[in-house]
């Protein structure tokens, strides 16, 4: 079942840092918790950004204190002069700071673990507001915050993404589901495709809900998620699941999973099923393809490497394209992705490849391939194919949805590849 509160919570998150507002750095955060939340059942009501300021945070809180079913600070809870986040929440709720010695001791045995001395400031992070938890952090220093009153939950998470998510993940969940404020499990299932469109996809799944389901949808360089939930109506997860089924059938191979997996995770898990490996030759995406993979745990085991040619000197040296194709066809062409994924399985001997040349912007381009234009290699054991498309978007978009592209490409292929397998019972 899925064991989610019927009533919908208000949710608020605070995202407390300069940096933040002066352009130094992406709010990462807002965007990964709008996603783990969602997926417990929390999607996001409100969203704010609050500068390292003790009264602007304490004002925030204070008048957010009572509205919202859950709020969710992060940033603003280390040693430094300009972390106010604890003492600022503490007095907006009108609570005093307690000291926990669980927190000292662990903040101890860690400096000595890595050879630091202990300062009073260091020890200003032991401190949490009457009657609230401390969260364990074994990646950082500083322990995150659970606090739970009158059915009102408020959580603080460090501001460093390498502590913030393992937290977030291992003790704050698990107490948002103690209290009553989380769903047990998913609040929907999601169905993840590639290659159709969010309306295509609607006018697919929704005669196939039932009524009282509800349908969202979700779309990121040319992925499209279907989220299908209940929202109350008492529908278990095996009704869910049942028409996620449905709509995998109907979309057929534009079907990517059920879940949150990402193309990279699927394809190194068809290589590994298939005990196969894959190489890389990059030119207009520089490397994000292999990073892609190498995000993956267990990559390893099925990527052999890639080549970054940007240049035609480098696509002719590092990959041994010969340079009258080049000056025949261009550097952008079927034939030369084409002849960069067969010169890629030749240098790294594996049994795939996959090759990505285009123009990115916002230079470049030509009338019959303008700006946008990629065209991706494929070599297999079975033979070597191209494809040209053209993307959407500004330079930083196309090369993502190009990585993105050449891995659907290389993921519906090895799927008919092991469907041939069954079928000729190879």
């Amino acid at each position: 079942m899925l064991s989610c509160n019927s009533q919908p919570r208000q949710v608020l998150v605070i995202n407390v840092g300069d940096e933040l507002l002066d352009g130094i750095r992406e709010n990462g955060h807002l965007l990964w918790l709008g996603e783990h939340l969602a997926r417990r059942g929390l999607p996001i009501t409100r969203s704010i950004v609050v500068r390292d300021n003790a009264a602007e945070i304490a004002r925030a809180v204070g008048e957010a204190w009572g509205v919202y079913d859950l709020i969710v600070t992060t940033g603003g809870i280390g040693p430094t002069s300009d972390d106010h986040t604890r003492a600022s929440v503490a007095s907006a709720l009108g609570l005093k700071l307690e000291h926990v010695p669980a927190a000292e001791k662990a903040l101890r045995e860690r400096f000595k673990l890595i050879g630091r001395k202990l300062s009073e400031a260091d020890l200003s992070q032991c401190f949490v507001p009457v009657g609230a938890q401390a969260l364990p952090n074994p990646r950082g220093t500083a322990p995150g915050v659970f606090y739970h009153r009158d059915g009102k939950a408020l959580v603080m998470l460090p501001g460093p993404t390498l502590e913030l998510r393992p937290m977030f993940e291992d003790e704050v969940v698990p107490r948002l589901r103690d209290v009553g404020c989380a769903c047990q499990g998913e609040a929907y299932v999601q169905v993840r495709t590639f290659g159709i469109g969010a309306v295509p996809l609607e006018t697919i799944v929704r005669p196939l809900l039932k009524p009282g389901m509800v349908l969202s949808f979700g779309t990121h360089t040319g992925v499209v998620d279907a989220r299908i939930s209940s929202a109350g109506s008492g529908f278990t997860a095996e009704e869910l699941c049942e028409v996620a089924r449905q709509v995998r059938d109907a979309v057929g191979h534009d079907f990517v999973c059920t879940g949150h997996a990402c193309l990279a995770s699927l394809v190194v898990e068809q290589l590994r099923s298939m005990e196969r490996t894959v190489a890389l030759a990059e030119s207009c995406t520089g490397g994000l393809l292999a990073n892609s993979f190498t995000d993956v745990p267990g990559a390893s085991k099925v990527f052999a490497g890639s080549a970054v040619c940007y240049a035609n000197d480098a696509k002719v040296n590092l990959l041994g394209i010969p340079e009258c194709l080049i000056a025949q066809h261009g550097a952008v062409s079927a034939e030369c992705a084409a002849a960069m994924a067969t010169c890629a399985i030749e240098k790294f001997g594996s049994d795939y490849a996959i090759s990505v040349t285009g123009y990115a912007g916002p230079g470049g381009g030509t009338d019959s391939d303008p700006v946008g234009t990629v065209y991706l290699g494929y070599a297999s054991p079975t033979g070597v194919w191209s494809r040209r498309v053209v993307l959407p978007g500004d330079r930083r978009q196309v090369k993502q949805r190009a990585v993105n592209t050449a891995l659907d490409f290389m993921r519906r292929k090895l799927n008919k590849y092991r469907v041939e397998d069954l079928i000729h019972g190879a």
